[in-house]
């Protein structure tokens, strides 16, 4: 967990390793977020939806998993 501090002029540096892990660079914007005690800083994407593209990909097929929970269904009720 890295220790910030906050100058007098209310400037915060963010550590190398979590600016790299994070794809932060000079000019980034974060936004600010008050979660009723905690404080996240969370980065703004330039285009969400293209980089939100594949976030929850998974190995399995969601259509495929539906289906398999159905015939488990359906073979239940019989």
């Amino acid at each position: 967990m890295a220790l910030l501090t906050v100058s007098s002029k209310g400037w915060v540096v963010i550590p190398a390793e979590l600016r790299r892990k994070y794809g932060l660079t000079s000019g980034a914007q974060l936004r600010a977020v008050d979660y009723g005690g905690v404080l996240s800083l969370i980065p703004v994407m330039d285009d969400p939806i293209e980089q939100a593209a594949g976030l929850l990909k998974s190995s399995k097929s969601m259509m495929q998993t539906l289906l398999n929970e159905h015939i488990q269904e359906v073979a239940h009720e019989r």
